[in-house]
C-alpha cells in the first residue's frame, strides 16, 4: 500500500501495485482516461480513508466497528477507541435520511441521503479534529474510515455508478453492495427478498470499481450476497443461478430459488474477483455457518476478505451461551473475516438511552438528570469523555480563537470566558453512587436496577424503575 497515495490509479499501477492483487477490472486505461475529464478533482478524505482502511484490515487481527447515525455519535466511537465507523442504510431509513421520515429499510429514502449522512459525520470528525488541534491536543486520529451502505445501488449500473461517485465526494472509504433487487429491496433480516441475477450484481460491483477509477481513489468495494435467506430471483439468464432455481414463478414472474448457504458461497466466489471484501448476510450468528462460507470463498480465493454483520436483528443470548458471545469475533477472525460489524448500534443505543433518562425523568424528575450528568463526570475523569461540556466539545472555544485571530486578540464578544460552563464544570469531582433509597428513581442509563427495588415508596416496583 505504500506510495499509493501518489500514484495514479491507471492500468500499470493495477499491475504493479499489491493493493490491486485479485482485482479483475473488464476494462482497460483507456475506458477510465475517456470518462476521467481533463481537470483531476482530488478526494482527500475518501483517499486517505481508503488507505487507512486497507492498512487496518492487514495490520489488525479485524476491524471492529459500530454503526453511526450522527455525527456526535461517530465522534464518542472514535474518542472510546474505535478505528472505523459503519455507515447504515438501514439507520438511515429509520431516523437520518433526507426525506425526513421514519422508513424502515426498503430503499424508500432518497438515493443521497447516505452519502449526506456521510459528509455530516466527516465534518463532525474533521470538527473534532480542528478543536483538539487547536487546543494543542493531537493524541487521537479523528479521521475514522467510513464503511458506507449503498443498498442495491438504487437502480441500475448507472446508478450505482452515480451513487458510489456521491460517497467518494462525501468522504467514505469503503461501499458496499448487495445482490438484491433494488425496488424490492429489504433489510437482509426480513422476508421477501428478490436476487437479481448473479451476472447483473457483479455489474453493479464493475461500476462501482469504475466509479473509483475515474475519481481516482482506491476506494474499497465490499460485495455482500443475500442469498443465504432469499428464495426469490428475478432471472434465470445467468448459468451460475440455476442450480438453485426450484421451477416455480411467482405471480410477479420472479423464480422461486432454494436459499440458503450452498447458494450463498456460490454467489460470494461469483463476486470476489471484483470486490476486496465479501459479505455473507445470516440468519443468526453461526460459527459452524461462517467457518463452511469462508472455507468454501477462500479455498477458491485464498487472499479475499471477509466481512461479517454482527446484527441485532440476532437474539445473541438465546442463540449462544456468554463465553460463546466472548469469543465469537475472536473466532470469526481467525476464519478471516477481518471487518466485524454492528449495524444498528447507533440506533439502539440512541433509543434506550433516551427512553431510560426521559422513564426516569417522569418519575424523579431533575434527580434522574443529575445522576446522568453525575456519570459524565465519572466517565470524563476515568476515560476522557468530553461532551459533558457541551459548549467547547461542538467548538465555541474554536470559534472564539478564530474571533481574536480575525481581531488580533481584541474582541470583547467571544462566547466561552464568562459562560456557565467555564464557571461551573471546571475541576468537577465524579458523585460516588449510594444505594437506591426509597425516594429515588433507579438511575437512568447509570447501571443496573434490580427488579425488586421500589423507586418511589409504596408504588408497584415495575411501574417506578427507571432501568428494566
Amino acid at each position: 500500500m505504500a506510495g499509493n497515495g501518489s500514484m495514479r490509479n491507471d492500468e500499470t499501477n493495477w499491475k504493479a501495485n499489491p493493493r490491486w492483487e485479485g482485482v479483475t477490472r473488464p476494462y482497460n486505461k483507456q475506458d477510465v482516461e475517456r470518462l476521467r475529464g481533463s481537470m483531476h478533482i482530488e478526494h482527500t478524505l475518501a483517499r486517505s480513508g481508503a488507505e487507512r482502511l486497507w492498512e487496518l484490515l492487514h495490520s489488525e487481527t479485524y476491524v471492529p466497528a459500530l454503526g453511526a447515525m450522527t455525527g456526535n455519535q461517530a465522534v464518542q466511537q472514535v474518542k472510546a477507541g474505535l478505528k472505523a465507523i459503519y455507515v447504515s442504510g438501514w439507520q438511515v431509513a429509520a431516523d437520518a435520511n433526507n426525506a425526513g421520515q421514519m422508513y424502515p429499510d426498503q430503499s424508500l429514502y432518497p438515493a443521497d441521503s447516505v452519502p449526506n449522512l456521510v459528509r455530516r459525520i466527516n465534518q463532525a470528525l474533521m470538527r473534532a479534529d480542528q478543536i483538539h488541534h487547536s487546543e494543542g491536543k493531537n493524541g487521537v486520529y479523528w479521521f475514522a474510515p467510513l464503511i458506507a451502505d449503498a443498498e442495491a445501488g438504487f437502480g441500475g449500473n448507472l446508478n450505482a455508478f452515480e451513487l458510489m461517485k456521491g460517497m467518494i465526494e462525501a468522504g467514505a472509504a469503503c461501499v458496499h453492495f448487495e445482490d438484491q433487487l433494488s425496488s424490492a429491496k429489504k433489510c437482509g433480516h426480513l422476508g421477501g427478498k428478490v436476487l437479481v441475477s448473479t451476472t447483473e450484481a457483479i455489474q453493479k460491483l464493475v461500476a462501482a470499481r469504475l466509479a473509483a477509477d475515474v475519481m481516482g481513489v482506491p476506494t474499497l468495494i465490499m460485495a455482500r450476497t443475500d442469498a443465504d435467506s432469499a428464495n426469490l430471483l428475478t432471472s434465470d439468464i445467468d448459468q451460475r443461478d440455476r442450480e438453485f432455481i426450484t421451477g416455480e414463478r411467482t405471480h410477479e414472474g420472479f423464480f422461486r430459488i432454494r436459499g440458503g448457504i450452498e447458494s450463498a458461497i456460490a454467489r460470494g466466489i461469483a463476486y470476489a474477483p471484483y470486490a476486496d471484501l465479501i459479505w455473507c448476510e445470516t440468519s443468526k450468528p453461526d460459527l459452524k455457518e461462517a467457518q463452511e462460507f469462508a472455507e468454501a470463498v477462500l479455498a477458491v480465493y485464498p487472499n479475499k476478505m471477509l466481512a461479517y454483520n454482527c446484527s441485532p436483528s440476532f437474539n445473541w443470548r438465546k442463540n449462544l451461551d456468554d463465553a460463546t458471545i466472548a469469543r465469537f469475533q475472536r473466532e470469526l477472525a481467525a476464519m478471516g473475516y477481518k471487518f466485524q460489524f454492528i449495524t444498528l448500534a447507533g440506533f439502539h443505543a440512541l433509543n434506550l438511552a433516551m427512553f431510560e433518562l426521559a422513564r426516569g425523568y417522569k418519575l424523579s424528575g431533575m434527580t434522574a438528570y443529575s445522576r446522568l450528568q453525575d456519570k459524565e463526570f465519572s466517565r470524563e475523569q476515568e476515560h476522557g469523555y468530553e461532551a459533558v461540556k457541551h459548549q467547547r466539545f461542538v467548538g465555541t472555544g474554536y470559534f472564539d480563537a478564530v474571533q481574536q485571530v480575525i481581531t488580533s486578540g481584541t474582541a470583547s464578544t467571544t462566547a466561552l470566558e464568562g459562560s456557565t460552563e467555564t464557571a461551573q464544570f471546571t475541576d468537577v469531582k465524579p458523585v460516588a453512587y449510594s444505594g437506591h433509597g426509597p425516594n429515588a428513581a433507579c438511575q437512568p442509563i447509570l447501571g443496573d436496577c434490580p427488579s425488586n427495588v421500589i423507586g418511589i415508596s409504596g408504588q408497584n416496583p415495575m411501574e417506578t424503575t427507571a432501568g428494566d
